[in-house]
């Protein structure tokens, strides 16, 4: 398998080196040459299959010969050996549950899976790489810990100054050695954009040797399809797929949903369930593409005002707008209705949603109201004690900490303060 840029003016890569790269130069995402079909029978017989095994069918023709299979099924196999359950919470909405990992998210999937082929591709190389990513939340803690002590690897983290969770917080700025946290005096869009400029400045990349682990990188993205699959392993009636509603932000997440739909993964229909920050539902209804400032909400993962990953959606749909309308709904949910959910499904259902799971939820029922004989299940992103802060005064008692969280809330947060200048994160990187 090969990668193209988005951009079309870059060179045709190979995984190892679109995973490498992070970005093409001509400032284009990867995407692959082509969508290859699943394996035969893997849909027909996927109950009797175990989750690394499904995740290793779907990532083999990625992968290529890039990385060995026998290497490769370690890599997944450590990469979800953690429970991924799908439980009702109504007789028509169920939720995937992505936050039984190390970091209570499910960006330990993408995360995890990445570390480990990097690792291997650069097992024998005798210069440092830095791995630079930006997060509104989720993905720092996921990247710190799947970079957590790898040896050759550096780890820089941009995350925007007061508006990540202090659980968030606390995951991706007290684990030292390696990973280094820089606090930006912005919005998410911010560290974006100064990670980005990293990545074209030719002086600078000719003296570091860098990469990306934000969702941009095939080998954070991709991975993401597994638990789709996972999913579908546990739905109930195999004759009738579900509406599947996604927290949607850098649209990283619903969009290797999409693509696992396209392989052959039956989906009634997508949502790209937003926040405040709507600027692909906007798209949906009008046709015009318009990013904007990010906003803060209390679902700060999704506070993104240009989400990278829709041109590669835009991509699977070869740009036919009126076939992605067949299958993509989109939603932008306010704070207030986020809570009211939080509250209702916690006292009517006796299930507790986060912030984010939330805004799916309410996109998801709100869409269930015009098609009754229809079910779904929404992408349970975090844990809710990632956000207690938020919850609890909704829900009106506390959210049990698990014990992990426990202990990251007592150790001593490190981070250096950095304004929103792109030329102060350079300099910084130099004397790395």
């Amino acid at each position: 398998m090969n990668y193209y840029s988005t951009n079309n003016n870059s060179p045709v890569v190979n995984f190892k080196d679109a995973t490498i790269n992070g970005q093409a130069p001509d400032k284009g995402l990867y995407f692959p040459e082509f969508i290859p079909a699943l394996p035969e029978g893997l849909i027909e017989n996927i109950e009797g299959l175990s989750n690394e095994e499904i995740a290793f069918r779907i990532i083999q023709p990625y992968v290529g010969n890039t990385i060995p299979e026998d290497v490769l099924k370690t890599i997944v196999t450590e990469t979800v050996n953690f429970s991924i359950p799908l439980v009702p919470v109504t007789d028509s909405i169920s939720s995937l549950e992505l936050y039984h990992g190390p970091t209570l998210a499910f960006k330990d999937i993408g995360a995890r899976f990445m570390s480990r082929c990097l690792s291997y591709f650069v097992r024998n190389e005798n210069k440092k790489v830095t791995v630079l990513v930006a997060t509104s939340g989720d993905t720092g803690g996921a990247v710190a810990n799947g970079f957590y002590d790898v040896p050759n690897v550096d780890v820089i983290i941009l995350y925007p100054s007061g508006k990540v969770s202090s659980v968030q917080e606390k995951q991706l700025t007290t684990l030292g050695k390696n990973i280094h946290a820089l606090e930006i005096n912005g919005t998410f869009d911010d560290c974006q954009q100064m990670v980005k400029n990293a990545f074209m400045d030719e002086e600078l990349t000719g003296k570091i040797f860098l990469t990306s682990a934000n969702s941009i990188n095939v080998a954070r993205w991709l991975p993401q399809q597994f638990y789709y699959f996972f999913a579908y392993k546990q739905w109930a009636d195999k004759t009738d797929p579900p509406v599947i509603s996604v927290p949607s932000g850098n649209f990283g997440n619903i969009c290797a949903g999409i693509l696992a739909q396209a392989s052959g993964l039956p989906v009634k229909h997508f949502i790209a369930a937003c926040n405040a920050n709507d600027v692909v539902p906007r798209f949906l209804d009008t046709n015009q593409y318009q990013p904007k400032k990010a906003v803060a909400t209390i679902s700060n993962a999704m506070d993104v005002g240009e989400p990278s990953n829709f041109v590669r959606i835009l991509k699977i749909f070869s740009e036919n707008v009126a076939d992605l309308k067949t299958k993509l709904s989109g939603w932008s949910v306010s704070d207030e209705q986020t809570k009211a959910t939080i509250k209702l499904v916690f006292e009517e259902e006796g299930y507790l949603l986060d912030p984010h799971g939330a805004v799916g939820y309410f996109a998801l029922n709100e869409y269930l109201r015009d098609h009754p004989e229809e079910k779904g299940l929404v992408i349970e992103t975090a844990h809710p004690v990632k956000f207690y802060d938020v919850v609890e005064p909704v829900i009106g008692t506390k959210v049990v900490i698990p014990a992990v969280v426990e202990e990251q809330l007592k150790l001593e947060k490190k981070s250096v303060w950095m304004e929103n200048d792109y030329e102060s994160l350079k300099g910084y990187l130099l004397k790395k």
